[in-house]
């Protein structure tokens, strides 16, 4: 009893983190589950499947209001979902998921994934203005000069991330699709990041799920706590000082990520 109280707390404290920021997925609940001492398939698998439930109804909110645009998800899907499959194929195929290096690298996967993630949130609205003026460099000019190779190359960079470490779907993702299209309002490019990102962790969760290393009953318990918590966080954010809280959520991501990469 006081193991599925814990979890449901967790997921309350997450789902509710989501809520307020729009960020924390991946990003704080696979480090909690870390924390909590599950092993790092586990933890990343059971994150996996929590993020493709909790998001999908975000997805399907902003369809409705015909916010995604489903041409770059198809691009995105189309680079990320077949190498998610081919990733876990190599891993169950060679042996390595049964190694103890499995564990290392997943955690330095999520460890690095953190430090990009922490540090992207810095950046993100400076890349983004450089990217709409002719001030951007040449490497911000060539991905936009390419819209659909450099979708399709970063649906392939988020396939291996998310599969590794259940981060980038949020944050990396969005802001890269800001970047390629820079034009486009805001809420479109997070609602299509959202719309993506759930088959995406879908098919890396089930991957993890074939496996064994999935825990139900745990999944189960997150699930109950955060999606209130969600639609509370939603509903007080408009109240709550958006930028203490980034900074606040930043300096956690960074440490987190230095801890898991470095230690």
């Amino acid at each position: 009893m006081n193991e599925v109280i814990l979890y449901v707390l967790a997921g309350a404290g997450v789902g509710f983190a989501i809520g307020l920021t729009g960020v924390g997925g991946g990003s704080l609940m696979t480090p909690l589950l870390l924390l909590f001492g599950f092993p790092p398939p586990v933890a990343i698998g059971t994150d996996l499947l929590y993020a493709a439930l909790t998001k999908a109804g975000g997805a399907l909110s902003h369809h409705r209001r015909r916010n995604v645009d489903w041409r770059i998800v198809a691009l995105l899907a189309t680079g990320s979902l077949p190498v998610s499959v081919l990733l876990h194929f190599v891993l169950a195929n060679t042996g390595f998921q049964d190694h103890e290096g499995f564990g290392k690298l997943l955690t330095t996967s999520l460890g690095f994934m953190l430090i990009i993630t922490s540090t992207i949130l810095i950046l993100r609205d400076k890349l983004r203005l450089k990217a709409a003026t002719h001030k951007s460099g040449r490497v911000i000019r060539l991905i936009r000069s390419h819209p659909a190779a450099s979708t399709l190359l970063m649906g392939i960079l988020l396939g291996v991330c998310v599969t590794l470490s259940s981060v980038g779907a949020g944050a990396f993702g969005a802001a890269v699709l800001l970047i390629i299209y820079a034009e486009s309002p805001a809420v479109r490019i997070i609602a299509t990041d959202v719309a993506h990102a759930v088959p995406l962790t879908l098919v890396a969760g089930l991957g993890y799920l074939i496996s064994g290393y999935v825990d139900g009953f745990l999944l189960a318990s997150l699930l109950a706590g955060s999606l209130p918590a969600i639609h509370l966080g939603t509903h007080v954010s408009s109240n709550v000082p958006e930028r203490v809280l980034q900074r606040i959520l930043v300096g956690l991501l960074l440490l987190l990520g230095v801890n898991y990469a470095f230690f």
